[in-house]
């Protein structure tokens, strides 16, 4: 079924069609005379051909950020250790956080503490895990030095507990990037439960998983 637009085309071609019969009629003009003014008619409507563009879908496959998105005002961790204040008031999840840190990784590197603080922050977010960190930390038969609800008491005045604490920090804020990231699971060098998961690193003493 032809349209408006279509239809108007028509009528304009047969309108030139015949006024040059007519002339060529009056001229004596034979008809093929006529074939030069029917091939210069121009159509009544002209489509232009425009390419179709379609957004490509975004790529797959990004990297795992293990919340690390904050760019640190630190060349090291030992200096972004150097820059947390102890926080006068700290809360029972910060208290978990850091007391988790401070017992199962006292002595190692801060990169150790670090993957062990990380540890416990990936597991509250991950939905297998309890939402907390005292959550994660008192889960049952999780940490070793955790006896019922509580924790051995800490030497708040020494330096471990300090750089516990700004550490826990650390790995609460995502400000610097784990050597273990993406871990979920960890144990100490000196036993082998042979877990079947993705093995993500040794760090010092311990054996990190994913």
């Amino acid at each position: 079924m032809r349209t408006k637009v279509e239809w108007a085309g028509v009528m304009a071609l047969a309108a030139t069609v015949l006024t040059a019969l007519l002339s060529a009629q009056g001229s004596g003009a034979a008809a093929s005379d006529l074939i030069p003014i029917l091939t210069e008619q121009k159509p009544a409507v002209e489509f232009v051909s425009r390419p179709m563009v379609q957004a490509l879908p975004a790529e797959d496959g990004a990297e795992e950020t293990d919340g690390t998105d904050i760019s640190p005002d630190a060349d090291s961790l030992q200096e972004l250790v150097s820059q947390q204040s102890m926080p006068d008031d700290m809360s029972n999840e910060m208290r978990c956080l850091a007391g988790a840190i401070y017992f199962e990784a006292r002595g190692e590197t801060l990169e150790g503490r670090l993957a062990v603080g990380r540890v416990i922050v990936n597991r509250s977010k991950s939905g297998r895990f309890p939402t907390s960190y005292c959550g994660v930390v008192y889960q049952p038969s999780q940490f070793s030095f955790v006896r019922g609800r509580s924790m051995p008491s800490v030497r708040e005045g020494s330096m471990s507990w300090r750089e516990a604490v700004a550490v826990a920090q650390i790995a609460d804020e995502g400000s610097w990037k784990s050597p273990a990231k993406g871990a979920l699971f960890f144990h100490a060098t000196r036993v082998s439960p042979n877990w079947r998961l993705t093995r993500l690193a040794r760090v010092d003493n311990h054996v990190f998983y994913r």
